[in-house]
């Protein structure tokens, strides 16, 4: 049996998985186009004390929740994933966002187990073709990486389909989908209605992102997720040690002219705005007293019209409780908030901090090293004034050297997750979408460390 024969045969095993047969699924496709999915998926509703701020799918007509779940990081724990998914459904939320690589693939169970308790039509499922290796590459891998990610999330078809991380250059986006056929695959699944809309995610070479935005009569891409907060508007994350023209406004007013949507990932930067320095956080709460970091940024991505959804990873109650009060409905920002946290940004953009948003994608490291922990560290210490440190002739410089250390010891505890064990083997280099040079912010870590 050929390769091909046995991907045809693994899609009728799948269709008959979920109780229909291939020609029974074609059938169905042909007297339910997307149009009429489109249709009876308008009169989906919530309940009358459901608060939520919604926005309208320009294809489809959906009411997308501007909050929505993104699931990369849950708790390893089916019952509190479900008290989760379960508190957000009832209070509005309806996008659920995964990717097969997330928890080891672990995500798309728990997500599928917690959402597949409740009917269909109270969610979207949002998940990737996370093809990042030269053996998913291969069509028949990949088709079999997309055929599993339905059986884990247990549905007949997928709402939101994305290319995962694209940006490593057209080499990479080449070998990934274009010359191997996999986009031509994933255009026919839309074609066919086992995927509802199309779209990309976008990590790092804005010649890849401008590649497929200008081909958009011929992929009539549905949406776009991209980074974009107050900070990366116009403040670029550093990428290969440079900063690049790819800033949040460009990327996002590229998306508004092609008449895409837009997905946001990053809101809150990695959790970055909810440790600024003490000084910029005052100036907000000079406006609004109550506000948190993270209530200022989630309402400022929620200003711009183009946003259909904004996700927040939400491993905890609280902070699900909390996002859902600040979208339930959302106060956008003013034009004088707007410009308050333009000016904020400017000043944060001169704080030598590393771009680190905490995503894991680095992980495991062979060595043993924490990087995400490192880097987390590391930036409260810039943004607490730790540094960058008082010159070596002042006297408060081998005090402010023993006070880092101590900081340090205590958020790593394990002193061989340090920093001071990279290897500079490189591996972790080509898994970062911010494209950090990982092993030269170690150096930089260790050299503060060194002659406490």
């Amino acid at each position: 049996m050929t390769k091909n024969e046995q991907t045809d045969m693994g899609r009728r095993q799948f269709l008959r998985r979920l109780g229909i047969g291939a020609g029974s699924a074609m059938a169905l496709m042909a007297l339910e186009p997307l149009g009429s999915l489109a249709s009876e998926n308008k009169t989906r509703n919530t309940p009358s004390d459901v608060k939520m701020t919604y926005r309208v799918q320009h294809g489809s007509g959906e009411k997308i929740s501007l909050l929505g779940f993104g699931m990369m990081r849950l708790p390893n724990d089916q019952e509190k994933v479900n008290e989760l998914v379960d508190y957000a459904i009832e209070h509005g939320v309806n996008y659920f966002d995964t990717a097969p690589v997330y928890m080891n693939g672990q995500s798309e169970v728990l997500m599928g187990n917690a959402l597949s308790r409740h009917p269909r039509e109270k969610y979207y499922v949002a998940t990737k073709m996370s093809n990042m290796n030269p053996r998913t590459q291969q069509l028949e891998n990949a088709k079999e990486m997309y055929y599993q990610s339905m059986e884990k999330l247990k549905v007949d078809h997928i709402d939101y389909y994305l290319l995962h991380s694209i940006g490593g250059g057209m080499d990479s986006l080449k070998a990934r989908f274009l010359d191997n056929g996999v986009l031509d695959f994933l255009l026919k699944e839309r074609e066919e209605g086992r995927i509802k809309h199309l779209g990309f995610s976008y990590h790092g070479d804005v010649a890849d992102f401008d590649y497929l935005l200008d081909r958009q009569e011929q992929y009539h891409w549905d949406f776009v997720q991209i980074q974009m907060n107050f900070l990366d508007w116009r403040h670029a994350s550093l990428r290969g040690g440079r900063r690049t023209d790819a800033d949040a406004e460009y990327l996002y007013e590229k998306c508004e002219k092609a008449g895409v949507q837009c997905v946001i990932m990053e809101p809150l930067r990695g959790g970055a705005f909810g440790r600024m320095a003490q000084e910029l956080t005052d100036q907000l709460k000079a406006v609004h007293p109550d506000d948190s970091t993270a209530r200022w940024a989630f309402r400022w991505v929620g200003s711009y019209p183009n946003v259909l959804t904004t996700l927040s990873g939400m491993n905890r109650m609280d902070h699900l409780e909390d996002n859902v009060q600040t979208f339930s409905p959302l106060d956008p920002c003013t034009e004088q908030e707007k410009a308050l946290l333009a000016k904020i940004a400017d000043q944060m953009s001169g704080f030598p901090t590393i771009p680190c948003t905490a995503c894991q994608y680095c992980m495991p490291c062979p060595f043993g090293v924490n990087i995400p922990g490192n880097f987390t560290y590391y930036n409260e210490a810039v943004n607490s004034h730790l540094l960058p440190l008082p010159d070596k002739k002042s006297k408060d410089y081998k005090k402010s050297k023993k006070k880092f250390f101590k900081g340090y010891k205590k958020a790593l505890p394990d002193a061989a997750t340090w920093a001071s064990q990279c290897a500079d083997c490189e591996e972790c280099l080509p898994k970062c979408p911010q494209q950090i040079r990982i092993p030269n912010q170690m150096e930089r870590i260790v050299e503060t460390l060194s002659k406490r």
